[in-house]
């Protein structure tokens, strides 16, 4: 279960933000970080028990979690957009939403821990955490805010675009995407750059 060790060591006294993204592997819809800082002697324990990698949570739980976590953390979210991720490639633009998150936190942290093995370029110590979303409770509460964010903004987009299921499968390539992509076509939501949609444009 994720703590605060990896914090502690990284700044005993100082703001650590956690960072995480959502949203590399779908096939439409930005990607979405979200930047974290906890007040590490005051955040509920009760709370930090109950996170975890937003991957191994339920809907259910993530939407508890992600409404506590709001009212309890210093947090901000940015995205990239459908064009800069064509433009870019995914990989930097998720890094480039990264950035935007830290930017957009109210008062800039002294160190950050990211998920992943990518320094995003923040311009402060960063320490890359493979699998961090399960390992420090900063990267957990980032990856359930994004992680729900997002969702919601596919669920909101897929009422201007129904029949592609995003409420659902928030943009990613599963046989009821596939099937409405080859019956309805491509929208100004897909990511033009990925192979699939590519393909149906050739």
């Amino acid at each position: 279960m994720p703590d605060f060790s990896l914090e502690t060591a990284l700044r005993p006294g100082g703001r650590v933000a956690g960072l995480d993204e959502v949203g590399r592997g779908p096939w439409a819809g930005p990607v979405t970080a979200c930047a974290v800082v906890i007040d590490r002697t005051r955040f509920p324990d009760d709370l930090a028990n109950a996170l975890d990698d937003s991957k191994r949570l339920t809907a259910a739980k993530r939407d508890r979690l992600y409404a506590l976590l709001i009212s309890t953390v210093e947090y901000a979210i940015a995205e990239a957009s459908v064009a800069e991720i064509d433009s870019l490639n995914i990989l930097q633009a998720s890094l480039l939403a990264m950035r935007r998150a830290v930017q957009a936190l109210p008062n800039p942290p002294d160190a950050a821990l990211v998920d992943g093995n990518r320094d995003p370029g923040l311009g402060l110590p960063t320490q890359c955490i493979v699998k961090g979303d399960g390992m420090s409770l900063s990267i957990a509460a980032a990856s359930i805010i994004a992680k729900v964010t997002r969702d919601r903004q596919m669920a909101r987009l897929a009422e201007t675009y129904p029949g592609y299921g995003w409420e659902r499968n928030a943009g990613y390539g599963v046989k009821a995407h596939r099937q409405a992509l080859a019956a309805l076509g491509v929208t100004p939501h897909h990511r033009r750059s990925f192979a699939p949609i590519r393909a149906l444009l050739a």
